[in-house]
């Protein structure tokens, strides 16, 4: 896409917070509080984090990052594109490239959780589009039925 550049940032950076708190937003808006697990702002900047931000004429349009498991396998957290901004095939750019940079990191799995409402539908038609599939839980989570499991190979 032209004018679209996706490159490391601090997820603390000053003109992401309208982006942090419309993903806080979103996630809160039907999700139970225990079935939410996304990072705030600062824990994104953990080693063995990358975040990565999704600019137009130097404005934040998203954000994801990828987050180490272990050797072998990471998971995408926080991704979110602005509402408004939805519909020009932004979350599929965004989503490649999270998975271009497990990939450069030597991961051979992927994964991530998302929610099981309604609200998550488009978001899991992405995941499944992209070669997600269904999986059970991994890393620290349990069975919920607020969450959706879903994970890559990619090797």
């Amino acid at each position: 896409m032209t004018g679209i550049v996706i490159a490391p940032e601090r997820p603390t950076g000053a003109d992401l917070v309208l982006l942090h708190r419309r993903h806080t937003e979103a996630m809160h808006a039907d999700t139970p509080p225990e079935s939410i697990h996304m990072l705030p702002a600062d824990a994104l900047e953990a080693p063995g984090i990358a975040f990565l931000v999704m600019r137009e004429g130097g404005r934040p349009l998203g954000m994801g990052a990828v987050a180490r498991i272990d050797e072998d396998h990471a998971e995408i957290k926080s991704m979110h594109v602005l509402a408004e901004e939805r519909g020009r095939g932004l979350a599929r750019v965004l989503l490649g490239r999270l998975i271009a940079e497990a990939r450069e990191a030597g991961y051979s799995r992927i994964s991530l959780e998302t929610g099981s409402q309604a609200t998550f539908a488009p978001a899991r038609a992405l995941y499944e589009r992209a070669g997600f599939r269904i999986c059970g839980p991994f890393a620290a989570y349990v069975e919920d039925p607020n969450s959706v499991y879903m994970t890559l190979p990619l090797g």
